[in-house]
């Protein structure tokens, strides 16, 4: 490769480093990102928010849908909870569950989208 006062073909690194470096998040912040990212990498928890993605549910009629225990389901509701991707509310006895806001629709959706391309 040919190089010329930090150009490699036209390629001007200084003045890409210089315009990417300021944009680049805080530590803690990626660290706190990747985190968010792990909880989608378990299949049991995607295919819970698919469910949710599609309709606001309870325990039960997860269980039902994903073939899982409720207590299987339950475990991983607290931790999709705890993520900030899943929200519940009491409706009589019961326990709804929902993706949280539209920027996990999105996740999910942009998700499918990707991987049927």
């Amino acid at each position: 490769m040919e190089k010329q006062n930090n150009h490699i073909h036209g390629h001007n690194c200084a003045e890409i480093i210089a315009k990417v470096k300021p944009l680049m998040p805080s530590e803690d912040v990626l660290i706190d990102l990747a985190e968010a990212f792990k909880v989608f990498g378990d299949s049991t928890r995607i295919r819970i928010l698919f469910c949710l993605f599609e309709n606001e549910m309870c325990v039960n009629d997860i269980a039902e849908v994903l073939d899982y225990t409720q207590s299987a389901i339950s475990h991983q509701l607290r931790i999709l909870k705890n993520a900030g991707l899943v929200t519940s509310r009491r409706e009589g006895k019961q326990i709804l569950y929902s993706l949280s806001d539209n920027h996990v629709r999105t996740i999910i959706g942009q998700g499918m989208e990707h991987i049927q391309e």
